[in-house]
């Protein structure tokens, strides 16, 4: 489980930071520039597989954690789509993206460290 989770904390930090600097660098304007709307995607498509994945293995999604509250903010952004909620994620998914990368990174190298770990 631990190296799963490493391998999706590592892969979503790549795959945000590689759609940034890709949108920075070819475009003049990088609001209306295919490279953004592939970052959109393919960062967001990661995440909703990764999540997924957590969901079917019960991975830290118990009540009232951070990942709980991260699932049902995306389900609900999911499913209003067609009504029109994706004017609102063209504005929150970025915001989104790095704060489901943060409760990646809490979940491998800070609540699954080793007890000998914590006492340092």
């Amino acid at each position: 489980m631990k190296s799963i989770m490493k391998i999706d904390f590592r892969i979503s930090s790549c795959l945000i930071i590689f759609f940034t600097i890709v949108t920075l660098l070819k475009t003049e304007r990088p609001i209306v520039d295919l490279n953004f709307l592939t970052g959109y995607f393919v960062v967001g498509g990661w995440q909703v597989i990764s999540m997924i994945v957590h969901a079917l293995n019960h991975w830290f999604t118990y009540n009232k954690g951070k990942r709980y509250a991260y699932h049902w903010i995306t389900f609900i952004s999911i499913v209003t789509m067609p009504l029109g909620s994706v004017v609102i994620l063209v504005f929150t998914a970025p915001f989104m993206a790095i704060w489901y990368t943060w409760i990646c990174y809490e979940e491998v190298y800070i609540k699954m460290q080793r007890p000998l770990a914590l006492l340092k």
